[in-house]
């Protein structure tokens, strides 16, 4: 008897298709079969607006969840921080891999950091968290909102027409465009997006047994925990793309911390706060912990006025 090959839907992306492939190795490994990435066009792809303007994360996933719903594929790949946080009905969350590192990375020309920019220096973001923090760092920075991959970002400097870029440590290194980083923002001081560095496998709530013994050794369990907490924050925040958000989660022995930070859209103010619990139980409990604590997490952060201090929606 053939078997079928396993379908795994990705956007069509550069970083996208090479983080697939990672994962479709993985799969084909595990499973013994033959794997087929099929891509699959989305609207944040096609459109060249602001990603508040067009809706937020949720541009990125809807055409991904409607192939799978479709059967159109066997299971989606997400960049974690794109997928909103509400569950879509008949789908699930399989996995989520080892993640990379969720670091910001800073790319000028002549090797500059931040502080040594020059006065009013031009600083692409598509990011209104980006935005935030660099204001807050540096108010005579210009920020400007940009769209486009990471190759295009990344002319913009060597070209001149920016001073400097802020992209995702994980994509640059999926990408293998390290070099390319002038500095890293470490997490203590510039938390990224929650589940940044991180991805999603979703499947359908009915997926075979393969695809599902699959996952479950793709799943790594302190990944998992930790974008859990962070994207807990959002949801209870009900928060969209247009909010800058930062939050950071860590597992220390048996502990595991959090730390979540609201922004003003102009950098001037900011409300951070932290929290922890001790893992303990069976997994499902400590999924159930890692909720909990980022639900606590965006209480704290509305009790001392997050919602007045930024848009959350």
């Amino acid at each position: 008897m053939t078997l079928l090959p396993i379908r795994i839907g990705t956007r069509a992306s550069a970083l996208a298709l090479a983080q697939t492939g990672l994962i479709a190795d993985q799969v084909a490994k595990i499973s013994g079969q033959d794997v087929h990435i099929v891509p699959i066009k989305t609207e944040g792809d096609v459109s060249r607006e602001s990603l508040a303007s067009l809706g937020g994360t949720g541009v990125f996933a809807s055409a991904l969840r409607e192939a799978l719903l479709a059967d159109s594929c066997d299971l989606v790949v997400h960049s974690l921080k794109d997928l909103p946080t509400l569950a879509a009905p008949g789908l699930r969350i399989g996995a989520v891999p080892k993640r990379a590192d969720a670091r910001d990375a800073l790319i000028t020309r002549g090797g500059l950091d931040i502080d040594a920019l020059a006065p009013q220096a031009q600083v692409g973001t598509g990011s209104p968290r980006r935005a935030a923090q660099l204001k807050a760092h540096r108010a005579d920075l210009r920020v400007i909102d940009i769209r486009g991959n990471v190759d295009t970002r990344l002319a913009r400097v060597a070209e001149g027409d920016l001073d400097a870029v802020v992209l995702a440590a994980a994509g640059l290194t999926r990408l293998g465009r390290l070099e390319a980083v002038t500095q890293f923002f470490e997490l203590t001081d510039w938390p990224s997006a929650p589940g940044q560095g991180a991805l999603a496998l979703e499947v359908r709530e009915n997926t075979s047994a393969v695809i599902a013994a699959v996952l479950k050794k793709l799943d790594h369990s302190s990944s998992r925990l930790s974008v859990l907490a962070e994207r807990a924050v959002l949801a209870t925040l009900e928060a969209g793309c247009a909010a800058p958000i930062g939050a950071t989660a860590i597992i220390d022995s048996d502990l595991l911390l959090l730390t979540a930070t609201v922004y003003s859209p102009d950098g001037s103010d900011s409300i951070t706060s932290s929290q922890g619990a001790v893992l303990e139980g069976s997994p499902a409990e400590r999924d159930a912990l890692a909720l909990d604590l980022g639900k606590r997490a965006a209480e704290d952060l509305l009790r001392l006025g997050a919602a007045s201090l930024a848009p959350l929606r």
